[in-house]
């Protein structure tokens, strides 16, 4: 590599992680060598964000000692006791540039479970360094980070995989079969609901004055989001439901639920979409505008063009505990979906039902199921199935970019874009304007039109400012 190569390299680098004026060094990739595997052939593996549902991932990865988990990072040290009992050797960090600074020549592979706002600041440098990526979904917190993610790993050549383990489920590989096969004729329809949330949404932002705990790192937690002050209802597990932070209900279950009908169908970037969303009431019979909070409950269009010689789609997601009415194909004491939610694809010639992940595919009514001859999938099964998800993507690191993983990011980022067209539509929907008698005006209430290419909204300009937000601080990404 040239001299300016390398410069630009470094230079890239500390621009995306805000580290220029610091002096912080990171050693490129290219002094590894592309593809470098540990000389014991186990992958070494880093771990940002190790609570939580990095509880589930880091184990799965680390196979009982068949990789090696080489260093820890997370912003929480409660959040961090379990893994650091269990990895006594890693070195443990607070900030992750620091652990990249200082591990770079011993990390094969990055696992980022952290919230949602940090995600693609979080993955950008790893991919930069040539280092293999586990994220965590939703892929990233806005459109344009994950667009971004999405063209970084094609340019940098490292194997991705978003936690979306559904993905790599039997029953998600026998509805795209199905579908594809033509069992229930054209799919013009897709009914996707889930119970969530489960966390405070539709509430305004929480008040009161609280003192830092010495375990945790505020400004490092806050990272990209606005500056504002500590408080306990943020952290840890239920930041989810907080705009700054969070992806609501979408963000949380959308992924595993629209992966779904998203493969199956062959879906690629919407054209509209709409939404209306639950009031709460506050002493007054009118809605609640809660700009911090998304709302408790809403119901939302996205539209889909033809693909191919598939017709358009119009995928309708629920969340808040509204569902879909019941098909009439389905008998009045048959449960339809399951606890977590279900989705319902409406043919011209049937109905598929399934529930979260799409387990349990069911052709309706039910005895079609007995009546019916259905093929074999045409997707491999991934050993271990869900299980396997971690196991599936440290395979392909051993094997290099180009290996298979169900969920790399050429095919999360296209699904994380159209899950958070949802939550733009959301957003866009709260959006009010005073007018010259001092009445809130609701100009965002309408179908917005998208230019998936370009990434805009074509006929309401204020709704772009969702696309991509602005961080605080020294904090960019960009390729």
């Amino acid at each position: 590599m040239c001299a300016d190569m390398k410069k630009n390299s470094r230079r890239l680098f500390l621009k995306n992680t805000g580290l220029a004026a610091s002096g912080f060094f990171i050693v490129p990739r290219y002094v590894l060598g592309k593809g470098h595997i540990a000389p014991s052939d186990k992958l070494n593996i880093a771990g940002i964000g190790v609570g939580g549902k990095a509880n589930v991932n880091l184990p799965y990865a680390w196979n009982k000692g068949a990789e090696n988990i080489v260093a820890l990072c997370d912003v929480d040290d409660r959040q961090a006791v379990e893994g650091r009992k269990r990895w006594p050797k890693a070195p443990y960090y607070r900030d992750f540039r620091k652990m990249l600074e200082k591990e770079a020549k011993n990390i094969d592979a990055v696992i980022i479970t952290s919230p949602d706002h940090m995600h693609a600041v979080q993955a950008l440098p790893c991919m930069e360094m040539g280092k293999h990526v586990y994220l965590e979904k939703p892929l990233t917190h806005d459109i344009y980070e994950a667009r971004i993610l999405t063209q970084a790993a094609e340019k940098y050549k490292v194997v991705t995989q978003m936690g979306n383990q559904g993905s790599s489920g039997d029953d998600t590989r026998k509805i795209e079969t199905w579908v594809q096969a033509g069992v229930i004729g054209d799919v013009h329809t897709v009914h996707v609901w889930t119970n969530r949330p489960t966390w405070p949404q539709g509430v305004p932002a929480p008040q009161g004055k609280f003192d830092i705990p010495k375990e945790v790192d505020w400004d490092l937690w806050l990272g990209t989001a606005p500056r504002r002050d500590y408080n306990p209802a943020f952290l840890p597990a239920i930041w989810r439901g907080w705009v700054d932070f969070g992806t609501g209900s979408l963000g949380d279950m959308g992924c595993h639920f629209i992966d779904v009908p998203y493969r199956a169908l062959q879906l690629g970037y919407p054209v509209s979409v709409e939404t209306s969303v639950g009031s709460v009431y506050t002493g007054f019979f009118r809605e609640a505008i809660y700009k911090d909070s998304y709302p408790p409950s809403a119901k939302t269009h996205i539209q889909f063009p033809a693909r191919g010689n598939m017709p358009p789609v119009e995928l309708i997601w629920y969340d808040g505990g509204i569902q879909p009415k019941r098909p009439e194909e389905l008998l009045p004491d048959e449960m339809m979906g399951e606890y977590d939610g279900g989705i319902i694809f409406d043919g011209t010639k049937g109905k598929i039902m399934a529930g979260l992940f799409g387990r349990n595919p069911t052709l309706l009514p039910t005895r079609n199921m007995k009546e019916t001859e259905l093929p074999a999938s045409k997707f491999e099964f991934v050993e271990g199935s869900t299980e396997g998800h971690q196991t599936q993507w440290v395979r392909a690191c051993k094997q290099g970019y180009g290996a298979y993983t169900s969920s790399s990011f050429d095919k999360a980022g296209p699904l994380t874009e159209t899950v958070l067209m949802g939550n733009l539509a959301v957003l866009s929907y709260n959006y009010y304007e005073t007018n010259s008698k001092g009445d809130r005006v609701f100009p965002g209430r309408k179908k917005l039109l998208w230019d998936g290419g370009n990434m805009r909204i074509t006929n309401f300009e204020p709704a772009n400012q969702f696309v991509k937000r602005q961080y605080r601080g020294n904090w960019k990404l960009s390729l």
